[in-house]
């Protein structure tokens, strides 16, 4: 496993988002949505540092679901608050595809939201499939599979302080023990 970035970097990083944030959106009230499960340690950490009123809410999405690359897009809003009429802040670990944040966007505006910002700690290098990226960025990162700080491989290394990048032989070797 190899480290991308520190705990250090993560929280200046987090830091300097929620200063971004906060000058968008001055003292308006917004609505802060976290995208479950890989951002709960980011909207933790991020809705602390954020100076604005807010309401809090989740919502479920998922691609990856056992391997390293997306799949299908399942979403459960079940749990999630009223967004009709408020301005939404979208809070995802990683623009990946896109895919995601782009359907939870349509999502959220078809319930009502009168705006849907997104902010999200890891964007990939890469090519993405759909041209909207996110509003509010923390690293942009190279177009490898990484863990830590939430995001996880077959629910595990969530727990990591940092982020790390993993390794094929450790990606085998996590599938082995599931």
């Amino acid at each position: 496993m190899r480290t991308l970035i520190t705990e250090t970097e993560l929280a200046a990083g987090v830091a300097q988002l929620a200063k971004e944030i906060d000058r968008h959106y001055g003292e308006r009230p917004i609505t802060v949505v976290a995208v479950l499960t890989g951002s709960v340690v980011l909207f933790a950490d991020l809705i602390r540092r954020l100076s604005m009123p807010q309401r809090v809410g989740v919502i479920q999405a998922s691609s990856y679901r056992g391997g390293t690359t997306a799949g299908e897009l399942v979403i459960d809003a079940k749990m999630l608050i009223d967004v009709k009429n408020r301005d939404v802040l979208l809070v995802d670990d990683i623009f990946d595809t896109g895919a995601t944040i782009a359907r939870l966007r349509d999502e959220l505006s078809a319930m009502g939201a009168t705006s849907v910002a997104t902010a999200v700690l890891l964007q990939k290098n890469r090519e993405h499939q759909h041209s909207r990226k996110p509003d509010f960025v923390a690293f942009e990162i190279p177009d490898e599979f990484v863990v830590g700080y939430g995001l996880d491989y077959l629910n595990m290394f969530r727990n990591l302080p940092y982020i790390a990048v993993l390794e094929p032989d450790e990606i085998a070797a996590a599938a082995e023990s599931v």
